[in-house]
Formats: structure tokens, C-alpha cells, sequence
């Protein structure tokens, strides 16, 4: 057995065996809203529930390993002391992902990760309408663990209202885990689905996706791509050049003769199938050939 002392090892490399040997980790989905009321959305794996009676939930956003900065959840719940906690289930844990990226402040994340906005009823900060549960919190303390990159700030958190849809729920109003679907967090690029075990999402571009709000219409309201389509798709730093889109064409043209003239339905159903294999640039040169 090898044995570490944590003072000998980086921050970094510290931080990636904490992640990976303490895991699967719940995902706490925090919707906040600044001093202005405008909106942010971040996940955060250091989080669980912690009380019952008072109802307590504890996240932490940790300061950055590399230039100790905050994030902007942080800078909120300090502000306005309210937070909308949203689990994370699978089909919206690529629209989870897409929201990570460190987009700049000011930015909305919901709009950027196709999210839906609902608005709660006891806090400012808005609910995800496509999470199947949905804490309304008021924040009673924060607790900072240090000063320096990777020092979590724990926000105690007091659950004022929740909400569940129907769909997850028994005749008894009780839940039914094996709907709920909820994902968890693991070290690197790794997740874990409660029915299904471990998968792996790459971690969002240090450049700047796209995000689902600068897709083309008929894209962003596919009745065929779903949300998590739709993550994968936005976490591009830029799309494709007309002349890759032609080369596309010409590569494909055997398999899909009259490509151009394809319906927008019948193209999405055959990037979608790109998409599964984890191909998301084929799937946008199909897209906008």
C-alpha cells in the first residue's frame, strides 16, 4: 500500500485522489441569482443533506486550484442569501456539463445549456423546470475552510419548499428511485447513473462552447435531439467551416446521396446516432450540410 502525506502532494494531484476515492458523489444543481436578479447555473459535487428536521442541505463552491479565484455561486448566495438546489438526473446531465463551463459573469447559463427557468415560489433564484426535484433554499450560514485554491466554502443551506413531478412518483406519493435516475459525480471525466453504473462525459471546453442558445432554430427545437443532444452539441468552441461541411458531404455522399435535400427530421435522427458514438463534429457537419 502506498501512503501519502497531503502537505507533500500539490493541490491538484491531492484534489483528483479526493474526487476519485470519495465517490459517486450527489450533484448539487445550484440556481442563484446576483444583487441585479440576473440568473447563474453551476453544478457542484461537494454537496449531500445533512438534517432533517430543520431540512439542511450543504454545498461548497471551492475557490480555484489555479489562480484561487471565486465562483460566481458563491458571490451570489454571499449577496442574497437564497439558492435553488436541483438534482441531476440523466437526462440532463450533458446540459449539466455544458452549464460548468466558466462562461463570463453576466452570462446566463440556462439560456447557454438549453435549460428552462421556473420561476419558485419562496426564493429569487429561478428553479430548473427539466430537473424531476427542486429545493427552494434560504442560506442560514457560509463557512470558509481557507484562503487559498482549493478551499471549499460550505453554504448551509435550509429547505423552505420543494417541489417533485409526478412522473418519479408512486400512487403513495413516494419515490420510485428507478425513475428519479439520478446521476452522480466520480473523479476525472467520470459519472455514474444510479441503474446503470459509470459512463464518462469529457470535461466542457477550457474555450467556450457555443452553448444551445447560438444554435440555429431548427436545431435548438428539434423534435428529435433531446437535451442532452443538445449539451453535446453546444460544447463546441466553434463549428464547422463551409469548405469541412462540403469535404463532409463528399466523404458521406455514397451512404446519403441526396444529403442536402434531407428533411431537418430525417438529418437529426442521423446525427443523433453520431452523437451516441460520441461524435459531435460529424454530427454538426451533418447538421449544416
Amino acid at each position: 500500500m502506498i501512503s501519502f502525506d497531503p502537505k507533500d502532494l500539490s493541490t491538484g494531484r491531492l484534489h483528483g485522489y479526493l474526487l476519485s476515492a470519495v465517490a459517486p458523489r450527489p450533484i448539487a444543481f445550484a440556481s442563484t441569482v446576483d444583487v441585479d436578479g440576473n440568473p447563474n447555473l453551476s453544478p457542484f459535487s461537494y454537496f449531500n443533506v445533512f438534517s432533517t428536521n430543520p431540512p439542511i442541505m450543504i454545498f461548497s463552491p471551492a475557490r480555484r486550484v489555479r489562480d484561487n479565484s471565486v465562483k460566481h455561486t458563491l458571490e451570489n448566495v454571499e449577496a442574497t442569501r437564497e439558492v435553488v438546489i436541483n438534482v441531476v438526473n440523466y437526462d440532463i446531465v450533458q446540459q449539466m456539463s455544458l452549464s460548468s463551463t466558466e462562461y463570463p459573469k453576466g452570462t446566463n447559463e440556462f439560456d447557454k445549456s438549453g435549460l428552462t427557468m421556473l420561476k419558485s415560489d419562496k426564493v429569487k433564484p429561478f428553479r430548473v423546470a427539466e430537473s424531476p426535484v427542486q429545493f427552494e433554499c434560504k442560506v442560514n450560514d457560509i463557512i470558509k475552510l481557507g484562503e487559498e485554491g482549493g478551499a471549499g466554502n460550505l453554504v448551509i443551506c435550509e429547505v423552505v419548499k420543494f417541489h417533485i413531478t409526478e412522473e418519479v412518483l408512486d400512487s403513495n406519493n413516494i419515490i420510485i428511485q428507478e425513475k428519479l435516475d439520478l446521476v452522480a459525480r466520480a473523479g476525472g471525466d467520470y459519472y455514474n447513473r444510479a441503474k446503470k453504473g459509470f459512463f464518462e462525459i469529457p470535461k466542457p471546453l477550457h474555450k467556450l462552447g457555443i452553448g444551445v442558445d447560438a444554435m440555429p432554430d431548427a436545431i435548438r427545437n428539434s423534435m428529435i435531439l433531446t437535451g442532452n443532444d443538445l449539451g453535446m452539441l453546444g460544447n463546441i468552441s466553434s463549428l464547422p467551416s463551409k469548405k469541412e461541411v462540403d469535404d463532409f458531404i463528399i466523404e458521406v455522399g455514397e451512404r446519403y446521396p441526396n444529403i442536402k435535400e434531407m428533411a431537418h427530421r430525417e438529418k437529426h435522427k442521423i446525427a443523433k446516432n453520431y452523437l451516441s458514438y460520441g461524435d459531435v463534429t460529424r454530427a454538426w457537419k451533418l447538421l449544416l450540410s
